[in-house]
């Protein structure tokens, strides 16, 4: 009897994975290698899986940082242009102010004033 207070079987305390080339290999020994061979080749599946996973997430979001570096590019045109037309605006009515104050308001009113002829 073991410590645990079971018996261990005579079989799993030969069981050796190296003894492949041995005489004493069993059908039991080919199907332990046959399924830690399909394990080996899930894992590496899996990490061939995770690399591309990997792979795409960064390509991904390099995309995602060009694409926010370019809104924030375009945001400060946005403004940049926003800015000049206000200033613009404000121009044409300064523009407009001068005309009204200086040429128009200036106009003597003796009123014979032509009228627009109507056809």
């Amino acid at each position: 009897m073991s410590q645990s207070g079971f018996e261990t079987p005579e079989q799993v305390l030969k069981f050796d994975p190296q003894a492949k080339g041995r005489s004493d290999v069993t059908p039991l020994d080919d199907a332990g290698q046959a399924i830690v061979a399909q394990i080996r080749t899930a894992a590496d599946l899996a990490n061939q899986d995770c690399d591309r996973a990997m792979s795409l997430a960064h390509k991904l979001s390099m995309e995602l940082r060009a694409a926010e570096d370019r809104t924030h590019q375009l945001r400060a045109e946005v403004e940049l242009w926003r800015n000049r037309a206000i200033r613009a605006e404000e121009w044409l009515r300064t523009i407009q102010k001068e005309i009204e104050d200086k040429l128009i308001a200036r106009r003597p009113l003796t009123g014979t004033e032509e009228t627009p002829l109507h056809h």
